[in-house]
């Protein structure tokens, strides 16, 4: 009996070394993944708290990238990163033809909204599927929407239907809406405006702020006097993507009212005070690998690679179309470390998810907030929903 059952745990054990050495000896279907992105002129220091990161993004890209060759090892499929860095002074565009190859499908941009349109027109690009990880332009989503890009990054509409739906909650019905002179500033006081609307609440005074950038000046004499003249309101809203002069509101108003928007309470996808769900242990992987703390560029590129490799898990396939009509699919959803799927919607290629509302130092909550409904999913509460929608995507 006992030399029966020696002779079975052999057979078992060569079966199982049959059985992996199969594994082993198969050959591992390769998805290619190319990142591009430009390198930065460093900015002027707003202060000597700001620090200057040339590389967001690409760390983010890195990471995702080990999470899809973990799973990969399982399923006979290895990812590779094609990492195109394109110097200040060169034309994205000639970087792109030369340097990302015909087989390669998935591209990471992390470029502007100019320099990734131009490339999403390339007809180099037509038979890519690109993965807008930078911008956040409601009419990249809209009327300027391309059928072969997808969006990482929540929209500005997102952003301010996430603080909306917190003010009117916390019956905050009144806003004093401050913009800045950049043009980015003019679009997010854009999407305030709609949200605004959309939720019933009211813009009670709107003005520009002129005033100068110097911050001794800006603190002690001019918002007192900016915001003195305004009397009834619950909550400044500040349009300040730079952050020029917004964080010097804070306290400073005439009267006592907190401060949301750009600066104060914000609304992001990411924030280092996010810690639920599984993101204390992406924020401490982020952090032993970059020496940094995790920033909105590097969440949306992980986001993207870890999409790929999660659609290409299910079908099964390297190849351009399937993965990409499973990722606009009702099946496909990815874990983001925010409690809730993320999916795209396939109507404008924005990805859905739950918005982060943040201080400085501290996670105030999650949007979609608690009582918002919607009759397919409450992430599309957030943003530009389907009967909105001027994204003419086949």
């Amino acid at each position: 009996m006992k030399k029966n059952t020696q002779i079975l745990i052999t057979l078992s054990l060569v079966f199982t070394l049959s059985l992996a050495n199969n594994v082993l000896a198969k050959p591992k279907q390769l998805i290619k993944i190319a990142y591009i992105t430009q390198e930065q002129a460093v900015p002027a220091a707003l202060s000597n708290l700001d620090v200057f990161i040339q590389n967001k993004g690409m760390v983010g890209a890195e990471l995702a990238i080990e999470d899809n060759n973990t799973t990969g090892q399982f399923t006979a499929q290895h990812y590779q990163l094609v990492k195109v860095v394109v110097p200040l002074s060169c034309h994205t565009q000639q970087w792109f033809i030369e340097d990302i190859a015909e087989d390669i499908n998935f591209v990471v941009v992390n470029l502007p909204s100019p320099k990734l349109k131009i490339i999403a027109d390339l007809p180099q690009a037509q038979n890519k599927l690109l993965f807008d990880v930078a911008t956040r332009d409601d009419d990249l989503r809209g009327e300027q929407c391309r059928d072969n890009v997808l969006h990482l990054q929540p929209s500005r509409a997102m952003r301010a239907d996430a603080l909306a739906q917190f003010m009117l909650k916390k019956r905050w019905k009144k806003w004093f809406l401050v913009t800045g002179m950049d043009k980015n500033d003019r679009l997010f006081s854009k999407a305030i405006k709609r949200s605004a609307k959309k939720f019933g609440l009211n813009i009670m005074a709107k003005k520009s702020w002129e005033h100068t950038y110097d911050a001794r000046r800006t603190a002690q004499s001019d918002v007192p006097v900016f915001t003195q003249e305004v009397d009834d309101y619950d909550v400044l809203v500040v349009a300040d993507e730079k952050g020029l002069f917004g964080e010097y509101l804070d306290y400073r108003t005439w009267k006592p009212r907190p401060v949301m928007g750009t600066q104060g309470l914000v609304a992001t996808s990411w924030h280092e005070t996010h810690e639920q769900w599984g993101a204390v242990q992406m924020q401490n992987r982020f952090k032993e690998v970059a020496g940094r703390l995790m920033e909105e560029e590097d969440y949306a590129a992980y986001l993207a690679v870890r999409a790929i490799g999660e659609a290409s898990v299910r079908t099964k396939s390297n190849q351009l179309f399937p993965i990409k009509d499973y990722l606009l699919g009702d099946q496909f959803a990815l874990q983001g470390y925010k409690g809730k799927p993320l999916s795209f919607r396939a109507w404008n290629g924005q990805l859905r998810q739950p918005i982060l509302l943040a201080a400085p130092r501290s996670l105030v909550t999650v949007a979609p907030i608690e009582g918002f409904l919607h009759k397919t999913t409450e992430l599309d509460t957030l943003g530009f929903d389907l009967p909105e929608s001027t994204c003419g995507r086949k």
